[in-house]
């Protein structure tokens, strides 16, 4: 998210690197080998973040969407300028039932 506020290749370089040391830690399958999956994916997102890539829009879409943590979305989308994102459910508390204390005694004030 650093890189979709500043935009800085610094920030880029320094996603890229942490992208690249969480692939080594994923172990390897055999000696040339290893993973690639967090420099692959956070290449992709620098990519459309900074307009380099023609369906840009779709790709910052995508991982929006694959965000579960509504909070962490909207920080996100607020981060990389996006308008048209899903609002976070509203997560409202149910009504209180208005018998959930029907019989119970009234409790007495206590004196001090």
């Amino acid at each position: 998210m650093r890189f979709a506020v500043t935009l800085d290749d610094s920030d880029r370089l320094s996603a890229a690197a942490l992208a690249a040391e969480l692939d080594r830690q994923g172990g390897r399958r055999n000696a040339d080998d290893t993973l690639h999956f967090f420099r692959r994916t956070s290449s992709q997102l620098c990519a459309a973040i900074s307009g380099q890539q023609q369906n840009a829009e779709a790709t910052l879409q995508c991982f929006c969407e694959a965000i579960e943590e509504p909070r962490l979305r909207l920080a996100f989308t607020a981060a990389i300028g996006m308008t048209r994102a899903d609002p976070a459910p509203s997560q409202a508390r149910p009504k209180r039932n208005p018998d959930l204390f029907r019989g119970l005694l009234a409790r007495r004030s206590a004196s001090l």
